[in-house]
């Protein structure tokens, strides 16, 4: 893999620039699944805090939360294309969010497989979070829900 170190990549906090295709390209290569441009451009605009990951002139990884910037906060869709998987981006990105939100409470949804990589940053998996899905035969297959 191509392993380009964290600190050569630049993080921003704003959608300006973002070629929504190539998000939805990250999504599907990382892979989390197939999210459509217009909809996942939507997602991150209303989103109280987005982080993009340029390299090159490209974006190589994404993520956002939803806050209330008193209490609670939840972070969604970390991201990244595969061959910077590993390379501490993440971790990066992670710590440059939670930097950010300033909440006393931050959730997040894991990947099923990836919760270590959270533990490491100090998230403690729940044993209480419920689900309601417009899917849940979907979301059952995936592992996120039993």
């Amino acid at each position: 893999m191509n392993h380009a170190p964290a600190n050569d990549i630049t993080l921003r906090f704003d959608c300006s620039g973002v070629d929504w295709e190539q998000a939805c390209t990250i999504f599907e290569r990382a892979p989390l699944g197939t999210r459509k441009p217009d909809r996942l451009r939507t997602t991150f605009e209303n989103s109280a805090l987005v982080c993009f990951a340029w390299h090159g002139g490209r974006t190589v990884g994404l993520a956002r939360a939803l806050s209330d910037h008193v209490v609670q906060s939840v972070i969604y869709d970390l991201c990244m294309l595969p061959e910077y998987q590993g390379s501490g981006l993440g971790t990066r990105m992670m710590r440059a969010m939670l930097d950010r939100l300033e909440t006393p409470n931050v959730q997040l949804h894991s990947v099923p497989g990836k919760e270590g990589f959270y533990e490491r940053l100090g998230f403690c998996v729940m044993r209480t979070a419920m689900l309601l899905s417009a899917d849940p035969e979907d979301m059952r297959r995936k592992g996120y829900i039993r």
